[in-house]
């Protein structure tokens, strides 16, 4: 039944992940505003359970995965490529970082740029501090940097390592699955593979839509600022129905002319308020303070990193740095498998340096740079900023407080808001195009009303959660971010053992470096749909298969898995080959 509607719908897909992932969402849409309080309560009674009982395994996750990446980089396997051996980087730097940079946390960072050190400087974090002061206003710095600085883009990098290797060393399929293919073999097409996918598409979309909501309520406040436009429910949806029209439009152009493009244009403009606020703003100050800031989080750091607010357990960490892990894990997918498509041909030493050290150096520019404007204006200044956002709850308009402190506010606001709408769309026809990638199992255009689909159901879900719900309806869903970060956490160690397995599978355990070379992988059912078509390449497989003879001398051996019928009937390479378990 499901193929059926699939054809009839000219579909490209996964019926089972794409019908599998819609139905899940929507199950959860319905459930939410049919029963809201309840599924408040559960979700609340859940996630409180999870923070109190594994707040400790969340931050200590993140450090592991952070120590696993640096042992990557100055290890030999440094020099592994994602992709063949010869291939080179597609993009370059600039590119590069644009779009994973404004794909990752650039919304985040227009929302929490003032809103995050002023919370900080008022109610700091650990005790014996005096809000408000010199050490109140350096431990902020601290705090923010550390939340996001390596930490966060650690969250990102482990997943994105794994794709990139996956799906270019190992051409499988770019799905969340494929990397447990050491473990599962041929059964990541089975039902444990599509579930595991599944869980990965839903909690992209759950991810994404708190970034959604978040962005919205900014816009939404910029907007009344500078046109008197309400911050209404009505308001709301209109905006997130506008920017999920441009962004449709920007999936529909594809990775090069849409998201590309908006992701270049985007990071030149929020450079160019940075210069400004640097330059109208206490500049030496500024530069000296940014300078200071990333001291401090660096001494900070190691202790951090273990921190638990154990003994003072004042229950500051549960709202901050374990939902911070727990929500950006659940769009780690999201992030993971678009960095891994811009980072073709870039080896592992350059792609975890470049994509850990070069947005980290961009956070700590630009939180100094902001928070420290915040302190001039609290300690100096007029102050305020603490009375707006933290007193009086205006955490959305904190960027425009902010601002109209400065020249030319209205103009800086009105760059603000376009700032986060360039974000705002870059961030959802990402999140569209990965999930559709995800769905589909392969990486080739798919038919343009398949991608548009998950744009209009991410501001479908993000209106109805903002505004059919209110406040409430947001609050459930970051209670159900903390509750599927959970699982994402333990497959984090699984992808650890998993791409060491196959590192050492390829590139031999000891010694440099030819690897093992490995044929294109597609899913069954897009392998059959090729073959009805006359598309599919004679060295394409079903089952995870690599070219017999190219793997090193001192490579544990592998055996070679069976390939069903209708593989073989186009497959003319040597070697006996016999049928895959449970693929009919």
């Amino acid at each position: 039944m499901l193929n059926r509607l699939h054809d009839a719908l000219r579909l490209r897909t996964s019926p089972t992940i794409f019908f599998g992932s819609a139905l899940v969402i929507i199950a959860f849409v319905v459930l939410t505003l049919a029963f809201t309080e309840s599924m408040d309560a559960f979700f609340a009674e859940g996630s409180t359970w999870v923070i109190d009982q594994l707040g400790w395994f969340y931050i200590m996750g993140v450090t592991v995965f952070l120590l696993f990446l640096v042992y990557l980089m100055v290890s030999r396997f440094g020099q592994v490529r994602l992709g063949a051996d010869h291939e080179r980087p597609e993009h370059t730097n600039l590119s590069w970082f644009s779009m994973l940079f404004a794909a990752g946390i650039g919304t985040i960072l227009m929302f929490w740029a003032v809103a995050e050190p002023v919370n900080h400087f008022a109610n700091p974090p650990r005790q014996g501090v005096e809000p408000a002061s010199l050490e109140a206003a350096t431990e902020a710095m601290g705090f923010t940097l550390y939340h996001f600085g390596l930490h966060t883009w650690t969250i990102f990098t482990l997943p994105a390592l794994s794709f990139g290797y996956f799906m270019y060393k190992r051409n499988l399929p770019p799905r969340v699955s494929s990397m447990f293919q050491p473990l599962l073999g041929e059964r990541i097409h089975g039902p444990v593979g599509r579930s595991i996918d599944i869980l990965a598409i839903v909690g992209t979309l759950f991810g994404v839509a708190v970034s959604i909501g978040l962005g919205t309520m900014q816009i939404n406040s910029g907007l009344a600022r500078l046109l008197g436009i309400s911050e209404s429910a009505l308001s709301q949806i209109l905006i997130i129905a506008a920017v999920s029209l441009v962004a449709s439009v920007s999936v529909a152009l594809g990775l090069d002319r849409g998201i590309k493009r908006l992701s270049n244009t985007n990071i030149l403009i929020a450079i160019g308020l940075l210069v400004f606020i640097l330059v109208s703003g206490p500049t030496v100050m500024m530069l000296k303070g940014t300078v200071e800031s990333a001291g401090t989080y660096l001494s900070m750091l190691p202790a951090l990193a273990f921190w638990n607010d154990t003994l003072a357990d004042t229950g500051w960490q549960s709202g901050w740095t374990v939902f911070y892990w727990a929500w950006t894990i659940t769009w780690s997918p999201f992030v993971g498998i678009f960095i891994a498509r811009i980072s073709r041909g870039r080896t592992i030493r350059e792609f975890v340096s470049g994509v850990l050290a070069l947005p980290t150096l961009f956070s700590v520019i630009w939180f100094g740079i902001f928070g420290m404007g915040v302190f001039d204006i609290e300690l100096n200044g007029g102050g305020g900023l603490v009375e707006a956002v933290v007193d009086e709850g205006d955490v959305p308009g904190a960027m425009f407080v902010f601002l109209e402190n400065f020249p030319y506010s209205t103009v800086t606001s009105a760059v603000g808001v376009l700032i986060v709408v360039l974000f705002f769309i870059t961030s959802i026809d990402s999140a569209a195009l990965v999930m559709d990638t995800m769905g589909s199992g392969h990486e080739e255009e798919a038919p343009v009303h398949q991608r548009v689909f998950w744009v209009v159901a991410i501001g479908l879900i993000a209106a109805i959660l903002l505004t059919a719900t209110g406040a409430t309806g947001l609050t459930a869903l970051q209670n159900v971010a903390i509750l599927i970060g959970l699982p994402f956490f333990v497959l984090g160690y699984v992808m650890i053992y998993s791409l060491l397995r196959a590192l050492r599978e390829d590139a031999g355990e000891v010694g440099v470096l030819p690897t093992r070379q490995w044929r294109r992988v597609l899913p069954p059912e897009e392998f059959r749909r090729r073959t009805s078509t006359g598309q599919v390449d004679e060295e394409v497989v079903v089952a995870p298969d690599y070219v017999h003879g190219s793997e090193p001398d001192n490579a544990p051996s592998i055996e070679h898995p069976e390939q069903p019928d209708y593989v073989l009937e186009h497959r003319t390479s040597t070697g006996s080959l016999t049928r895959v378990r449970g693929i009919e």
